[in-house]
């Protein structure tokens, strides 16, 4: 991986719709089926994970992630189909940004002060 890489953020009114850490999330959403242990699996508080879903949610035509209430079944959140396509789509946005610059990228980072 080279030394330089694009971040991309997708804004919406006063937020960001989706970024690196947001895509992130949600993966590790999709992989627990649940906020708070894909918060914990961030290093991040539930209340800063919950802030971000909420976010997607209301930035994007359709929820992100869903979530059901606890019960004799536990609670839990899923990432939506909708949510999925965004990410995928966010996901190779990114490969198709870096790998667009990787030449560029692979020559400047040579002009970097040895470590």
């Amino acid at each position: 991986m080279s030394a330089i890489s694009i971040k991309i953020r997708l804004p919406y009114q006063h937020m960001v719709a989706i970024g690196p850490g947001k895509a992130d999330l949600l993966e590790a959403i999709g992989r627990s089926g649940s906020i708070s242990a894909g918060a914990r699996a961030m290093g991040m508080s539930y209340k800063r994970a919950w802030d971000l879903v909420d976010a997607m949610n209301k930035s994007f035509r359709e929820p992100l992630v869903t979530t059901a209430t606890g019960g004799s079944h536990g609670g839990g959140a899923k990432v939506t189909p909708f949510g999925q396509d965004v990410l995928t789509r966010y996901r190779a946005m990114e490969v198709k940004a870096n790998e667009s610059i990787a030449q560029d990228a692979a020559a400047l980072a040579l002009l970097l002060q040895p470590l």
